[in-house]
């Protein structure tokens, strides 16, 4: 296919979950939910089950008021409100990763607010790159395990984990080859390339390398494009508002890197070869970083972001914020230091499920412009 022809597949893919689960399912597939930000996606597709993300949806949340208070993040929210309308109808299982106060309270919720699809908690430690972390994210894998195989039937092999492993690395490698080869390709719209990342989180692993790879080739055969967008690094948990990244586009913004764990940050760390694969993912967890949701004293985050701007020649920042997402806005203090002493531009825009108008947005946007160029 051409680059246009397989720009509109990822887009359609991304705009339709619900068909990709009905197809999954009326192919005879068992379908879990994976809860931001780092379900053990590998696990579960070692089983011989279809991972399928569950970040939220732009939608009016109306039941989930009845088990959340007003100040929490929205992405929690719209999950489940979801699951109380039947969106998820057919799936064998949600999995929720204890990463934050807001996805332990989703946890808890769900048992009550959808009983008919089972919750399977995945409990990391805060403290993780070192033996006793690794032992209990190891253990909480061995948890996972237990509950995929009393709520799906789905039986466990190492050797079949190690299948997996191998295409989430493949997957890894050619999402950020990826996110390279675009920066030369600035026709390809923030929109678009959003299309690309989300779209993931709906296909088999397998069936999303295939794709993107398919596209590398495409983009490979032309020339590489003259470039007169100013280019940007976003960062934040969330980047996928149609009506933001239209924003972006009509400004004439090009994303040539981010720091969106909705994005980029899936794909950082590969698992590392060991005999025990569960072993290797506990490695793999301790090995990451640079994100809100995980520990760290330090706040590296905040250089890395500068550096991805540096090494792309970005002009400027953007820090897509979501509100009431209490680990982000811990970050951005540290975020915004950093970006102030390298004289890098920076703005945040908040983000929020519920948000239709962003008026507000475009005017930042435009003024962003107005101070970089």
């Amino acid at each position: 296919m051409a680059v246009n022809e397989l720009l509109a597949k990822f887009h359609e893919i991304a705009e339709s979950p619900k068909k990709q689960l009905d197809g999954y399912l009326a192919a005879g597939k068992k379908v879990v939910a994976c809860v931001p930000v780092y379900t053990p996606e590998e696990i579960i597709h070692s089983m011989g089950l279809v991972p399928m993300g569950a970040w939220g949806a732009d939608t009016e949340l109306k039941e989930a008021k009845r088990y959340f208070p007003a100040f929490i993040c929205s992405i929690m929210q719209s999950i489940l409100e979801l699951g109380i309308a039947g969106e998820y109808k057919g799936i064998s299982a949600l999995v929720v990763p204890s990463l934050c106060d807001s996805l332990k309270c989703l946890g808890q919720n769900w048992k009550y607010a959808v009983k008919d699809i089972p919750f399977i908690p995945m409990t990391y430690p805060q403290n993780r790159d070192n033996e006793v972390g690794k032992a209990f994210v190891k253990a909480g894998y061995e948890r996972v395990i237990s509950d995929l195989t009393v709520a799906t039937g789905a039986q466990f092999s190492e050797v079949a984990l190690k299948a997996s492993i191998a295409v989430y690395n493949e997957h890894n490698a050619v999402m950020r080859e990826l996110s390279e080869v675009l920066v030369d390709y600035p026709s390809v719209t923030p929109s678009q390339r959003n299309d690309i990342f989300k779209s993931a989180w709906f296909m088999l692993k397998e069936e999303h390398t295939a794709l993107v790879k398919e596209l590398l080739a495409a983009l490979k055969e032309m020339p590489k494009e003259e470039n007169n967008k100013i280019k940007v690094v976003t960062s934040g948990i969330l980047a996928d508002s149609p009506s933001l990244l239209k924003i972006f586009d009509e400004n004439g913004l090009q994303v040539v890197a981010d720091d969106v764990a909705h994005e980029s940050r899936q794909y950082r760390t590969d698992v590392p070869d060991m005999d025990n694969p569960v072993d290797a993912l506990a490695e793999k967890f301790a090995a990451m970083g640079n994100c809100s949701v995980l520990y760290d004293v330090e706040k590296k985050r905040a250089d890395y972001i500068v550096e991805l701007a540096k090494k792309y020649d970005a002009r400027g920042i953007i820090v897509l914020m979501t509100k009431f997402c209490d680990p982000e806005e811990f970050d951005f203090v540290m975020i915004k230091k950093a970006c102030e002493k390298a004289d890098l531009q920076l703005v945040q825009i908040e983000v929020d499920r519920q948000m239709v108008n962003y008026e507000q947005a475009n005017t930042m946007i435009e003024t962003f412009k107005e101070m970089i160029q």
